[in-house]
């Protein structure tokens, strides 16, 4: 596309703030809960994250598209965000790998994205007032039309979305030969998930987010296990329903992400939505079981109450973040149940925490 010709958009954010920018090829509007990734790489895993359905997405890194994108490192099956932010969008890629640009990518799945768009002075704004609904649109004369109109997106708080973006049918994944029967319970899950589970000799059956345990238990499964996801973790009574039954069993449960906030509601405690959440791939955390530091990637805006969690009888907290001491991991004390916030499967990296698929395998193998 030629940059002459690329028509004005804007972003409007909930409190009345606008920023400026051009669309990227795609014209119209767009409505989310604006949050941003500071990640320098991995665009295209960000963009097709099920976690991040129904965001608008800014990218702190100042290039976005420079390396194209390339098929098998999408994390679902097409592109979840609501809509994209970015500074400098490259057009032009050089990777040898890649088997289209990010503008390809994008009109493929029929995304509108702005760029030139001051995303230092956005963020920033993000988190001094916190995540909130907004809306990006070419109709840049509109502005009155347009918060009328993001006056009726409802809040993430409160909002149920896994069903959005879970299996409709379940489905199967790895060698159907392997040692371990896991059964996974989509709310979100990504695709690099069952990667890191198929390589440790694990076969497994994803299930849709509404299924029952009487359903997964069918399976027959080793080992149980509950995705990442989009949204509040609270309106999802059935996942929390089967997560009760998987503990009171004291089957094999591990969780990640939305997952963990699943677990935590089953044992009572509570979660809070966040003031912009954390949404990056360099984000600092400490195991309190072996004193080590972790570099850890992270996508959430809902977090499990600290305090609940440390008075809970039969729950220990095995992970910190160390920039603002929120809860990243928990393991129940008599259960064969942990879970984390952060997601160990990380792609492209970092991979500090990838020791926790292994812990799901040893507990399978000690059940």
């Amino acid at each position: 596309m030629s940059y002459q010709k690329r028509k004005k958009a804007l972003i409007l954010l909930a409190d009345g703030t606008i920023f400026h920018g051009k669309s990227i090829g795609k014209e119209g509007t767009a409505f989310g809960e604006v949050c941003f990734n500071t990640g320098t790489t991995g665009y295209q895993e960000i963009f097709t994250d099920p976690s991040y359905y129904g965001q608008l997405m800014v990218t702190t890194n100042a290039h976005i598209g420079n390396y194209g994108t390339f098929a098998e490192e999408s994390e679902s099956d097409s592109i979840k965000i609501a809509g994209l932010i970015c500074r400098n969008f490259s057009f032009n890629y050089s990777r040898p790998i890649a088997d289209k640009s990010l503008e390809t990518f994008l009109e493929d799945n029929n995304l509108l994205a702005i760029s030139d768009v001051d995303t230092r002075a956005l963020v920033s704004h993000i988190r001094d007032n916190g995540a909130m609904n907004a809306v990006i649109s070419t109709e840049v004369d509109n502005i009155e039309g347009l918060k009328e109109q993001l006056a009726e997106v409802p809040s993430m708080e409160g909002l149920e979305l896994a069903s959005k973006v879970s299996t409709k049918e379940p489905y199967y994944f790895g060698d159907e030969n392997a040692t371990y029967k896991i059964a996974a319970l989509d709310i979100g899950i990504k695709k690099n998930i069952l990667r890191n589970l198929a390589k440790r000799d694990a076969y497994i059956k994803v299930f849709p987010y509404n299924a029952t345990f009487e359903e997964l238990e069918a399976f027959q499964p080793d080992g149980y296990f509950l995705s990442n996801g989009p949204g509040d973790p609270e309106p999802l009574k059935g996942a929390i329903t089967l997560a009760k039954e998987i503990i009171k069993r004291d089957l094999p449960l591990f969780g990640i992400c939305l997952g963990h906030q699943i677990i935590a509601l089953a044992n009572g405690i509570s979660t809070y939505k966040m003031h912009h959440g954390h949404r990056g791939i360099n984000h600092p955390v400490k195991n309190l079981v072996t004193t080590k530091g972790e570099i850890t990637s992270q996508n959430h805006g809902f977090s499990i109450n600290r305090q609940e969690a440390e008075a809970h009888p039969d729950l220990d907290i095995t992970h910190l973040h160390l920039n603002d001491d929120t809860v990243m991991g928990i393991k129940m004390k008599h259960k064969n149940c942990f879970s984390v916030q952060y997601h160990p499967e990380a792609s492209p990296g970092p991979n500090d925490s990838t020791y926790l698929f292994d812990e799901f395998i040893h507990n399978i193998q000690k059940n």
